[in-house]
């Protein structure tokens, strides 16, 4: 059965699959909530293609990372397999019931999720049913943990999505990898166009959400010269240069303020820095020849580019 899975799984183009027991899982953890009788707890990742990030890291192209990487990932394939496998199990007289990570739900009132408009969260609702997706991910032997809470892969680094299947089949247990690949080089942590990303690792969600939506005019390409123009000079330049340091309240008013590119259909907020962090460490972990997947050239062919910031001085001066 085992097997027939990992193929129906590979079918539906999950490209990592593992398997966890439910003994490796302390007693209270959600999966038990969710189904007390659980006993296998079924991983499946699925990649985000490579050449869909090309866009970005050449400046060129910004929708197919969101729509293709992220939307049509999350809403048709993901959901399509996680279906199909639940309905294999289901035909052999067990449970299965399907796990996908929710953007909108946050247990945390004080923060959110940058690849949705903040206006769509739930905060605040009680998470004790909701899985930890990364913790579950590493039971299952998918890969390891980054310092900044990323999945990283041996096969794909950190351009990897997952999700899950509970069930009260007793399936063998894949096992949990050993941390090989975040040496804490810091790449991610340099690489965020905002500085949302403490040198401990520590995530600032809403300053992630700022930047990931596009307000670095020098990573920007469709900022306009009067952008942000509601705001005084000073703060209207540092909030375009990564610097200024806004709080929750002043984030949701400069996000009211980003209107360069058009979402995604399902809510998806569309990407402008690319998941910067994810790609200097992609192409860290590339150059390390850590990345067993390999290709014809590496990710990183070019200098890193950047335009001028004296546009919006210049214009937003003259307005």
């Amino acid at each position: 059965m085992r097997e027939r899975i990992i193929s129906l799984a590979k079918t539906c183009d999950a490209d990592i699959v593992g398997f966890a027991p439910a003994s490796r899982f302390d007693k209270d953890d959600a999966i038990f909530k969710i189904l007390p009788e659980v006993e296998t707890v079924i991983g499946l990742g699925f990649r985000v293609l490579r050449g869909i990030y090309r866009g970005v890291e050449e400046g060129t192209t910004y929708y197919q990372y969101t729509t293709m990487g992220v939307e049509n990932l999350e809403e048709t394939v993901m959901p399509m397999a996680l279906l199909r496998i639940a309905n294999l199990i289901e035909s052999e007289g067990a449970i299965a019931i399907p796990q996908r990570r929710s953007p909108l739900i946050r247990s945390d009132e004080d923060s959110t999720d940058p690849e949705v408009d903040y206006t769509d969260v739930y905060r605040g609702v009680t998470a004790e049913n909701q899985l930890d997706f990364l913790d579950c991910a590493i039971r299952c032997g998918l890969g390891e943990r980054s310092m900044i809470g990323s999945l990283l892969t041996p096969e794909f680094g950190p351009f990897i999505r997952y999700c899950f299947i509970l069930t009260d089949m007793k399936l063998e247990a894949t096992p949990v990898q050993e941390p090989t690949l975040c040496d804490g080089c810091g790449e991610c942590v340099r690489a965020c166009p905002g500085g949302a990303i403490g040198k401990d690792g520590v995530i600032d969600s809403w300053r992630c959400a700022v930047y990931y939506n596009g307000a670095n005019g020098s990573k920007n390409p469709f900022m306009p010269p009067d952008a942000f123009s509601s705001f005084d000079d000073e703060k209207r330049m540092a909030i375009i240069g990564g610097s200024y340091p806004f709080d929750k309240d002043e984030a949701r008013e400069i996000l009211d303020n980003i209107y360069f590119y058009p979402p995604a259909k399902h809510f998806y907020r569309t990407s402008i820095c690319g998941r910067a962090c994810d790609r200097a460490c992609y192409a860290h972990l590339e150059e390390k020849g850590l990345i067993t997947k390999k290709y014809n050239r590496p990710f990183r062919v070019r200098e890193e580019w950047s335009l001028p910031l004296d546009q919006f001085e210049k214009k937003g001066k003259e307005s």
